[in-house]
């Protein structure tokens, strides 16, 4: 099969990587000085090349702000047979847009980011496939998740945008207050230390991307949820309430089990 991705991403690198050995894969990205480090691959930098090549996949996988805009510039070199794909970790605006194109589409979001995942194990990692997509598109995603030994789910578009609203805005909201609070430690302990590494790799990640997720529709009542928790959880330390901070901290190790 030939796969066109768009973006030389982090996330473009990783599915070149994964297709290039058994798929004839071409990678397009803008800006040359990009596709520098790409390996058994293509490498186009003018849409003239992507109508030439001829996908019959077309994997999307620009920053989330440009998704919609590249596919339609890329649109009109690509034969009627491709499939048109995306791996947007929010799919506002989507929906719509592939009902006005009318092309058989499929749309994943992979639950991980090199950022912190183990690339070479993702057995721990899971991964959403959009219910409403074409069949064929569907078989290749699921095909291509199962050999990665990821967990495949498959969401509508509604319940994928609802689940990363509660997945990915509310560690993403507690990361960034705890990044936008803390003070510099000569000797950090171990948890601080985590929380560290956890909020400089989220902020290593694109601003859009970050954007975008917290801007997802369903992320304001996770929020306010955050809010009601911090509310109680002050009230009882400004109260020293040592009974009922005994049973909220029973109450969340029952919800982690």
């Amino acid at each position: 099969m030939k796969i066109l991705i768009m973006g030389a991403g982090k996330m473009g690198a990783f599915f070149a990587d994964v297709l290039s050995f058994e798929h004839e894969v071409a990678m397009f990205d803008k800006d040359p000085n990009r596709l520098r480090f790409t390996f058994n691959t293509l490498r186009f930098s003018s849409l003239e090349e992507v109508k030439e090549f001829a996908p019959d996949l077309l994997i999307n996988a620009v920053t989330i702000k440009y998704t919609i805009q590249a596919f339609k510039e890329v649109l009109p070199y690509l034969p009627e047979r491709c499939i048109i794909s995306d791996i947007a970790s929010v799919k506002t605006g989507l929906p719509e847009f592939y009902q006005e194109v009318k092309r058989p589409f499929v749309s994943t979001h992979p639950m991980f980011g090199p950022t912190f995942a183990n690339l070479s194990d993702l057995s721990t990692q899971n991964t959403i496939i959009i219910s409403e997509s074409d069949h064929l598109g569907k078989v290749f995603f699921k095909d291509l998740y199962s050999r990665l030994h990821l967990n495949i789910f498959e969401y509508s578009f509604k319940e994928h945008d609802e689940t990363i609203a509660y997945s990915l805005s509310i560690p993403f909201a507690s990361t960034l207050v705890f990044a936008s609070v803390m003070k510099h430690q000569d000797a950090p302990g171990t948890t601080f230390k985590k929380h560290m590494n956890i909020a400089r790799g989220l902020l290593s990640e694109d601003d859009y991307l970050l954007t975008e997720i917290l801007f997802n529709p369903h992320t304001p009542q996770q929020l306010e949820d955050i809010q009601k928790q911090l509310s109680v959880l002050q009230d009882m330390v400004s109260k020293k309430d040592a009974t009922g901070m005994i049973k909220y901290l029973d109450a969340i190790r029952e919800k982690l089990k």
